[in-house]
């Protein structure tokens, strides 16, 4: 080929237009969320721990879930959310929810609609949304003293006492595990704090992925458990073996990650060539 033919090809993808590679990336993003590739994804010890812990409860053991975030990090968090809330209903668990931020308890409830009647959970039976409460820490803390004082009605405004799960359920001592989702402030360092170091009980969760360096090192002795991001949610969708949005989002964002370092690649080399090409005096 032509020296002139060669600097043509390099100078014009080296000038590619922009808006082509906004196309690739947005197909790599979208073709894997339609068609997950099931790239291969290993399941990390916190993930595995939170597993075991859920998974040797007793049947018919109370879980406490909060659902500490908003519609901002339900992308991370919501998948959890579902991964974790099928385990505990495979397994025969009652889960007391409750939020300690405004859209918590809507969050809630969506989460709730999307796994409860995959597997015959009937609420106010096998569930109950307490719904949200201002308060943060001192809520936390209320619970150990009395549920039905914190929280005398649920989400829907129905009080405790109507609600047949409820009415042995009066405080952390009729809590079997506490599962905190959180995405900042107030969130699951204030129930590792109350729940667990007050209280003594079994705490684990999950978080947002920027959070989870600050949460790793309450793992495993306060903290027996805890999924981090989308990564997270992914790992305990491969150890429930049901594979969901958070699967699908890990396939969209390695790919996209991998599309990105290929045109950083292709981009430097480019820029390498077209120096050469300058101090060759136009010559490839």
């Amino acid at each position: 080929m032509a020296p002139e033919m060669r600097v043509s090809i390099v100078e014009r993808l080296r000038n590619i237009d922009r808006r082509v590679i906004f196309v690739l990336v947005a197909a790599a993003v979208i073709i894997p969320l339609l068609h997950p590739l099931g790239l291969p994804l290993k399941s990390s010890p916190p993930s595995s721990s939170l597993y075991r812990e859920i998974e040797n409860l007793g049947p018919g053991s109370v879980v406490l879930m909060a659902f500490d975030y908003d519609p901002a990090t339900d992308v991370e968090l919501g998948p959890m959310s579902l991964a974790l809330l099928k385990h505990c209903f495979s397994r025969g668990h009652k889960v007391v929810s409750l939020a300690l931020w405004p859209m918590g308890a809507s969050l809630a409830r969506a989460s709730f609609a999307q796994t409860a009647e995959e597997f015959g959970a009937k609420y106010g039976v096998d569930y109950v949304n307490l719904g949200f409460k201002a308060g943060g820490i001192v809520v936390i803390d209320s619970l150990g003293k009395s549920i039905h004082e914190s929280f005398p009605k649920d989400v829907d405004g129905t009080p405790l006492e109507e609600l047949p799960l409820m009415r042995n359920i009066n405080s952390y001592a009729d809590i079997d595990f506490v599962l905190g989702l959180s995405a900042g402030d107030p969130g699951l360092p204030f129930w590792i704090m109350i729940a667990q170091g007050r209280y003594g009980k079994k705490v684990g969760g999950g978080c947002t992925a920027v959070s989870a360096p600050m949460l790793y090192p309450y793992y495993p002795n306060q903290l027996l458990g805890l999924l981090g991001g989308m990564k997270g949610a992914a790992e305990y969708e491969l150890l429930i073996e049901a594979k969901g949005s958070a699967t699908k989002g890990m396939d969209a964002q390695s790919i996209a990650h991998a599309l990105i370092v290929l045109f950083v690649i292709i981009g430097n080399l480019f820029y390498f060539m077209g120096r050469s090409r300058e101090k060759r005096g136009g010559q490839i």
